[in-house]
């Protein structure tokens, strides 16, 4: 099937009628709109009432590849090179994992409980940067820091920082090696933890494919590895006020919680997301 005219009305038939055995018609309606506002710059409003618009033949073009990439299951955020974080636009690449609600959730949990917040934060783990630049934005007093042992990673970070015009410092480290003279007011940490090794299986194709595995997998004999890494670097590095919040696999809420008090961390409560699943530590 090719798009037949240059109207957007033809281009949104061609998304229905390619796309229709892969996804839910709603699901391909947001696609065609989410291209229209990234490609052309237009939003809905204006597309739903202009669909008579013509476009031209190389933007036709990119229509059609944002089509046989969504064919392909590649997730839209790949595609278009973008995806909204809170109140930021955020570049993405995949070399940095596609950012969840879940961690939205995390991000606005920490604002609401640390208003006016004027110390220093470090974000581990930071992959595209997005739990630190929103941080930054609705704590703009706040100091914040992020690392990632992929550089790929920190270029993207860095990127949004300049894009967003937020002042973060970003660098490369290694979370088990990783040390430094100063202390934080507030350490946060979203580190790989997504699925098991033996859980693969299970992952969705448009997942598995195409996001970095390195932020997305730990290995079934030590699933807690990461966060014994956080627990070490908050022991040397929180200052003895500070707040540790992570966020984690639902299934070693209770292991996580148990790791970090005999770690000595005191106050750790154990939060539920909208889905009701254990999903972030607090300490």
């Amino acid at each position: 099937m090719r798009i037949k005219t240059n109207t957007l009305k033809s281009v949104r038939h061609f998304f229905d009628g390619e796309l229709k055995s892969l996804y839910p018609a709603e699901e391909i309606r947001f696609y065609f709109y989410w291209c229209c506002e990234h490609l052309l710059g237009t939003p809905k409003e204006e597309v739903v009432g202009n669909l008579e618009f013509r476009i031209t033949e190389s933007m036709m073009l990119k229509f059609s590849f944002a089509v046989k990439d969504l064919k392909k299951q590649k997730p839209i955020q790949y595609i278009l090179e973008t995806c909204d974080f809170l109140d930021l636009s955020l570049h993405l690449t995949q070399d940095v994992l596609i950012p969840r609600p879940e961690t939205e959730e995390l991000v606005q949990k920490i604002v609401r409980q640390n208003q006016n917040f004027t110390g220093q934060i470090l974000d581990i783990c930071t992959g595209s940067g997005c739990i630190a630049l929103a941080l930054k934005s609705q704590l703009p007093q706040a100091i914040v820091q992020g690392f990632d042992k992929s550089k790929k990673a920190v270029d993207v970070a860095r990127k949004n920082a300049e894009n967003n015009a937020l002042n973060v410092d970003f660098f490369v480290a290694d979370i088990f090696t990783y040390e430094a003279e100063q202390t934080f007011d507030l350490i946060v940490s979203n580190p790989p933890y997504v699925v098991l090794h033996s859980e693969k299986s299970q992952m969705k194709e448009n997942v598995l494919s195409y996001e970095p595995h390195e932020a997305l997998f730990v290995d079934d004999n030590d699933p807690l590895i990461f966060y014994s890494a956080i627990a070490n670097i908050a022991k040397k590095h929180l200052n003895p006020d500070g707040k540790l919040y992570l966020e984690i696999n639902e299934k070693f809420g209770r292991e996580v919680a148990e790791l970090l008090k005999n770690n000595g961390f005191l106050d750790v409560e154990i939060d539920r997301d909208f889905f009701g699943k254990e999903r972030f530590v607090k300490c």
